[in-house]
């Protein structure tokens, strides 16, 4: 087992244990896949919890050889706790993480981002979305997890991406403790012309 294989398997674990959200291996896979797919330069991703995705991701730009995850996180001690999970894995040279509130954060993002992954409280991916949509690049990947478990609470986010960009919800069979089926939207950002 790889070192990474191993950080992954304790993240995991600890996530079940102390039932910190976190996307499980099939939405895990999906996400990787994807970032295979897209290479993108600059990911951003709200809501790190202890880098169970984050660990995903960075292993992914990894793999794939460019690339960076700027990842952030509203409570320090989780913050610290998945930055210290990216270091054991190997992987601290591909990220930057970032503690606070997402849509202030975001706010002193500057670089232009091809990819972001919104994961973070439900009620907050309109505005985070709204804080960083300036400086998404046309054709940016935009993946919002737990729509499915989370739908209500971020009706105002799904609203716009359906109604404004191509948008299509990916359903999941999952295995975790907390939820067996669940759903991510994935939405192609388009500057409005």
């Amino acid at each position: 087992m790889t070192q990474f294989d191993q950080v992954l398997q304790e993240v995991d674990g600890h996530c079940r244990e102390r039932h910190i959200p976190m996307l499980g291996r099939e939405k895990a896979q999906f996400l990787a896949e994807l970032i295979e797919q897209v290479e993108p330069s600059l990911i951003v991703e709200c809501g790190t919890a202890i880098g169970y995705s984050g660990l995903w991701i960075a292993s992914r730009l990894q793999t794939i050889g460019k690339g960076r995850l700027i990842t952030i996180e509203i409570d320090a001690d989780r913050a610290n706790e998945a930055k210290e999970n990216f270091a054991r894995a190997g992987l601290s040279e591909r990220v930057d993480s970032r503690i606070g509130d997402a849509a202030e954060v975001l706010k002193v993002v500057n670089d232009g981002i091809d990819f972001l992954l919104l994961d973070n409280s439900f009620g907050a991916y309109y505005s985070s979305f709204r804080a960083i949509e300036s400086r998404l690049l046309d054709g940016a990947t935009v993946v919002a997890d737990n729509v499915g478990i989370g739908a209500s609470e971020m009706t105002d986010y799904l609203n716009l991406v359906r109604s404004r960009y191509e948008s299509q919800t990916h359903w999941f069979e999952v295995d975790l403790p907390w939820v067996d089926r669940d759903a991510m939207e994935v939405t192609i950002y388009r500057k409005q012309r």
